[in-house]
């Protein structure tokens, strides 16, 4: 049987933190990405419906 001395318990968070890493970076990078576009399609609705 194996021991358990921590260090997987440590592996573990920062394999999780990577992953949230990695998400975070993809939305920061869509919402730049669309976030133009889509404020103009907000703002043509927006003056169509003034």
């Amino acid at each position: 049987m194996r021991r358990f001395d921590g260090r997987e318990k440590g592996q573990g968070l920062v394999e999780y933190a990577l992953i949230l890493l990695f998400i975070a970076l993809v939305v920061f990078v869509t919402v730049a990405l669309l976030g133009p576009p889509v404020r103009d399609i907000f703002g043509m609705v927006y003056n169509s419906l003034k």
